[in-house]
């Protein structure tokens, strides 16, 4: 949940006068009393303006006329400069996306899985022919290296539009059920997968390209149509997702794009969509989740994350410290798997942490638009402050910061130092809260028992892992980690590996996304179950007779233990059965 109407700040933090940015409260935002309206954000960020406009709203690929029109600006994290504008959606051009994607969904669904992943391909195929144009976009509305955007964010959507184009049908191909001794009877069942109908899709700033267009294309593919509000962050890569397909020739009204803040979100879990598939803050989550619960539509929450990575002491310690290094700083620190915690046995602590920042040291910080740079910018100011109070709560604390520790000096944008701290613990919100942000606490473990305690010993549990050079026992301990995901010998990435499930425990979440768990998030199992012999009457209908009642119990005895054999011994009292209701 987040408010608006407070004054917005650049993305620097520096306060700016209303009249400087023509800003003004918008109509209907606050009420008469003052009070604050609430909304819901997967971003709950304030670097982007409402400015008032008077002109049609472009909203996907539909023109919305608008008495009052209002736009928010994307800004470059690096540099405060604004990239483009998008509209500011409204509870009324929300209902009448939903109501588009709505009337567009039945024709889409009753294709088959072959025409629908065609037209995915078509768009596979676009992406990958504006691969750099998309990369650059990414990068400067987040900050991001153009090659973090790319590995990071379009190498797993061009692998996943591939395998869901062309799995989805094997996947919800209908399952025939084992019904034991039913069977016998002449009874069979299956499962088939419907369509949901429209999926509402709220969308985060740190991975504004693979989050939605993984979950756009499941649902698609899925037969169902989608509503998607991005974060207010980074809209500008949510509309390039929507010229790639409609450049793919998808039907209009299959993929409706409602750009806009926390009140657009609110209004999309208002709406009535067949479910709302959620990635953000796990305060805002359990507003979605709240919100939905009044309609009784279903979610996938993916929240935060504070991922413990386990050092063991016969780990490769120079790959380990530098999967540590990768997991902790990618993506500025800013994914909800990136590793928060990080637990090194003492015997190698020393030498583990020595290697850690010597690498750490090594890595090169820019604006992204400069060429082999390893950490960008981080995204917004609130960011940047919660990694700064994380940081100086745990020093205070006596947490010992080894290697950055601040803001990049000789950079102007949004840039904080990737930094090594030990001498850490769990009183200490760097320890116990989403940090979010370029940091690697180091904190030691004399046991297998207490490492996993301390994995343990969080409301989280998203991802974690586990680094060893054996399998069995980093299989062993990875078991008893509370997390969605635990990895042996690898961090961060299975999120890009289309075929495996992800999401997490606890307050990290429930639901899936990705894999066939994720697939079956997007459809409606129903059951059929047939009987082939509808001329002989069932044994359990009325009348309740003095025999029925002798079948029955011998039904309890032996029809239930699943043995064939047993069942057999049954027939000659169900012919009686049949017989005495004909007499």
């Amino acid at each position: 949940m987040c408010w608006r109407n407070e004054r917005p700040a650049l993305p620097h933090g520096r306060a700016t006068a209303p009249a400087a940015i023509g800003f003004r409260k918008a109509r209907g935002r606050v009420p008469a009393s003052g009070a604050p309206v609430p909304e819901i954000s997967s971003s709950c960020k304030s670097c982007q303006f409402c400015l008032p406009l008077r002109s049609p709203i472009k909203m996907s690929t539909q023109t919305i006329e608008s008495e009052t029109a209002r736009e928010i600006i994307s800004y470059d994290p690096a540099t405060g400069e604004e990239i483009g504008r998008a509209p500011l959606a409204g509870g009324r051009d929300v209902r009448d996306a939903l109501k588009r994607a709505r009337a567009a969904q039945p024709a889409w669904a009753g294709l088959s899985f072959r025409e629908r992943g065609q037209v995915i391909l078509r768009a596979r195929k676009i992406v990958l022919a504006q691969l750099e144009e998309i990369g650059r976009l990414i990068s400067r509305e987040t900050g991001k290296p153009v090659a973090e955007a790319i590995s990071m964010e379009i190498i797993p959507t061009l692998d996943l539009m591939h395998y869901f184009a062309h799995s989805t049908e094997r996947l919800l191909r209908p399952q025939k059920i084992d019904i034991g001794n039913y069977g016998l009877m002449g009874r069979s069942s299956q499962v088939i997968y419907k369509p949901l109908g429209v999926v509402g899709i709220i969308s985060p700033w740190n991975f504004p390209w693979a989050t939605p267009l993984d979950e756009v294309v499941m649902s698609l593919m899925a037969g169902n149509a989608v509503v998607l509000k991005p974060s207010e962050l980074t809209p500008l890569s949510a509309l390039k997702i929507g010229e790639i397909f409609k450049q793919a020739l998808l039907p209009t009204g299959l993929l409706e794009i409602v750009t806009g803040d926390g009140t657009t979100g609110a209004a999309l879990t208002e709406a009535g969509t067949d479910k709302i598939m959620f990635t953000g803050s796990v305060e805002t989550g359990k507003r979605v989740a709240e919100s939905a619960a009044r309609h009784l539509t279903p979610t996938v929450l993916e929240l935060g994350g504070k991922d413990p990575m386990i050092v063991l002491a016969d780990a490769n310690l120079q790959s380990a410290a530098r999967a540590a290094i990768w997991g902790a700083f990618c993506n500025a620190g800013q994914a909800c798997a990136s590793v928060e915690r990080c637990y090194v046995h003492e015997s190698i602590a020393t030498e583990f942490i020595d290697l850690v920042v010597k690498e750490t040291r090594a890595l090169k910080q820019d604006k992204a638009t400069e060429s082999n740079i390893d950490v960008g910018a981080m995204s917004n100011e609130k960011q940047v402050r919660i990694v700064e109070e994380h940081i100086a709560d745990a020093s205070s604390r006596g947490a010992r910061v080894l290697t950055g520790g601040r803001r990049t000096q000789n950079l102007s944008g949004l840039f904080y130092e990737p930094t090594v701290i030990t001498e850490v613990d769990h009183s200490m919100d760097l320890m116990r809260n989403e940090t979010f942000g370029p940091v690697l606490p180091i904190m030691t473990f004399k046991t297998d028992d207490e490492a996993i305690r301390l994995a343990n010993d969080s409301i989280y549990g998203l991802t974690a892992s586990v680094f060893t050079s054996n399998m069995r026992r980093g299989r062993r301990l990875a078991e008893q980690i509370e997390a969605g995901t635990v990895m042996v010998n690898e961090v961060v990435y299975t999120h890009a590996v289309a075929q495996t499930p992800w999401g997490g425990v606890k307050q990290s979440g429930y639901g899936r996304t990705h894999g066939r768990l994720g697939l079956l998030e997007l459809v409606t199992p129903q059951h059929i179950h047939v009987n082939r012999v509808p001329l002989v009457p069932d044994v359990w209908w009325f009348p309740y007779s003095t025999g029925a009642g002798l079948l029955f119990r011998r039904l309890a005895r032996r029809f239930t233990t699943g043995s064939f054999l047993q069942a057999s011994l049954l027939l000659p009292q169900m012919i009686r059965r049949l017989l005495e209701r004909r007499q």
